[in-house]
């Protein structure tokens, strides 16, 4: 039988709170901050952004699979010893990444990263709830927000004001005397919790399984645009692997008694539906993060702060809801407001389908505000619900397996959104280039113009050539626009069906004697 006896905390709650979401927010901040630094990442040590995607890849990977593991993690060190050695880990992985002479020591130390950050979210989530009384559950799953969703927000504004006013090498740098101060602050504040339980193997078949099917599913979605998916042979063989590897670690956990996780914590109601709410506000998110700045980089020639500072006014509409929320799930029930968060989340994707490249600065800010206020609608009712009816002895498993989801699927999008706009893209191409042909009014029209126009300055057959070019080039670049329009309105689409599955949440009464009941148990 398992028993948990948790001791009590001399520090106060906020110092607590502190000490473990001080690590948690720099991991995260971790994840999206790379992102906008990537092209001057690969310039820096001669590679492809193809190439320098692997330091997006490993962290990702290494992420998820910690993530899971958390839990045994816990019991066979204690949750202290857990911490420390882990944030000491993700602040190696940092110095590493920040004096990489190559590109492979950068793919390590992203690696090492990301295994010392993956356990940081699902354990900060649990440490919560057992620490604070549940009557200020809102307040401590508002200060999780802010650590988990707030700063993965603001990395790609935090990574742009780096590259652009220093050496990208400081969005590791930073990490390194946090680290360092968050072990001595973990040391102190978090108490040791004592584990009363039967010695539990390791099922390093599961872990193993586990590893392969993320390894190989992230090389899928990372090369298979280049290689043309399943028209290449490799591709192809690589897929299938990963099914397999995820049908086999599937039945290992259902099966064996020495599981890494127990994935029949999906038969609870609210378990299942949050999980599913949550790693869908994270695709929504995460796809604005990766697809907006790549748009405003690459088509409109935003600078990579610039286009940082266009995600910034989400990051006030977050913190200023987190001052509302906590007042909002006391007056109202959660289910309306993860309702209603959905609304302003497919609201504000459904703004980006009249995107041009004359739009302003200012269009591209007031969907972020939006989204802000969506993020937190869902984030925190949700971060509420979805452990609530578990029992206390699966608190830190259901949080692992609960921000696995979470952590894959962010994988998963910063892949496919990417993929999605270069196969619409090409599939624009094909329909639009019928309209530059001879027989077309318009197309001869405007070619004649720029022909005559460019003569000014050259031969009739340079101007010609030239004017050809002109017209390709802009060919491609409505191909693209039109493909970021239809991303976009697939998102919001996926956003506004997911509205009604709020619905079939437990009532707000029976979650709260659920956590109330645990509370007092812990």
């Amino acid at each position: 039988m398992t028993k948990v006896v948790y001791k009590h905390h001399p520090a106060p709650l906020w110092l607590v709170a502190l000490s473990i979401l001080l690590p948690t927010s720099f991991a995260c901040l971790a994840t999206s901050a790379t992102n906008v630094a990537i092209p001057h990442i690969s310039g820096y040590f001669g590679s492809t952004v193809d190439e320098a995607n692997w330091i997006i890849t490993s962290y990702m990977v290494a992420n998820s699979c910690l993530i899971l593991m958390s839990g045994w993690l816990e019991n066979v060190l204690g949750r202290k010893r857990f911490l420390k050695i882990f944030i000491g880990i993700f602040t190696l992985g940092s110095l590493i990444c920040a004096i990489a002479p190559n590109l492979n020591s950068m793919v390590l130390g992203r690696l090492i990263q990301g295994i010392g950050g993956g356990p940081m979210t699902p354990l900060s989530q649990s440490i919560l709830l057992s620490a604070f009384p549940s009557d200020k559950k809102g307040i401590a799953m508002s200060l999780y927000g802010i650590a988990v969703m707030v700063f993965a927000i603001l990395g790609p504004t935090f990574g742009g004001f780096i590259v652009d006013n220093a050496d990208w090498q400081w969005i590791y740098l930073v990490n390194i005397p946090v680290g360092i101060l968050s072990v001595c602050m973990v040391h102190t504040n978090i108490e040791e919790s004592d584990y009363k339980r039967e010695a539990k193997k390791a099922d390093f078949p599961g872990m193993i399984s586990l590893v392969l099917w993320l390894l190989s599913m992230q090389i899928v979605l990372d090369k298979g645009q280049q290689y043309n998916w399943f028209d290449c042979a490799w591709i192809s063989w690589l897929a299938g692997f990963s099914v397999c590897a995820l049908a086999f670690f599937i039945i290992r956990e259902l099966e064996s008694s020495a599981s890494l996780i127990n994935l029949r914590l999906f038969k609870d109601r609210n378990f299942l539906i949050g999980t599913i709410l949550a790693s869908s506000v994270n695709m929504l998110v995460f796809s604005t993060i990766v697809l907006v700045p790549q748009f405003l980089q690459n088509m409109m020639g935003y600078t990579a702060i610039l286009s940082g500072y266009a995600l910034a006014p989400r990051i006030v509409s977050c913190v200023l809801m987190m001052l509302a929320i906590n007042h909002l799930m006391k007056i109202f029930d959660n289910r309306i407001l993860i309702a209603l968060g959905f609304l302003f989340l497919g609201i504000s994707t459904l703004f980006f389908i009249d995107l041009n490249l004359s739009i302003s600065f200012i269009y591209i800010a007031i969907p972020q505000v939006l989204m802000g206020v969506g993020v937190i609608l869902t984030f925190i009712p949700i971060s509420s619900l979805v452990l609530g009816t578990l029992p206390k002895s699966e608190l830190t498993n259901g949080s692992s397996l609960h921000n696995l989801c979470k952590s894959t699927t962010t994988a998963v999008v910063a892949s496919v959104a990417s993929t999605l706009v270069a196969r619409h893209a090409q599939m624009h191409q094909v329909y639009l280039v019928e309209n530059l042909s001879n027989f077309n009014t318009v197309f001869q029209q405007k070619f004649a113009a720029l022909v005559s126009s460019f003569m000014a300055n050259a031969s009739s057959t340079y101007a010609t050539i030239k004017a050809n070019s002109y017209m390709y080039k802009s060919l491609l670049t409505q191909s693209r626009l039109m493909a970021y329009v239809d991303v976009f309105e697939t998102f919001a689409l996926i956003a506004f069906l997911l509205i009604p599955l709020a619905i079939l949440f437990k009532t707000e009464s029976g979650e709260k004697k659920e956590l109330t009941n645990q509370t007092h148990h812990i």
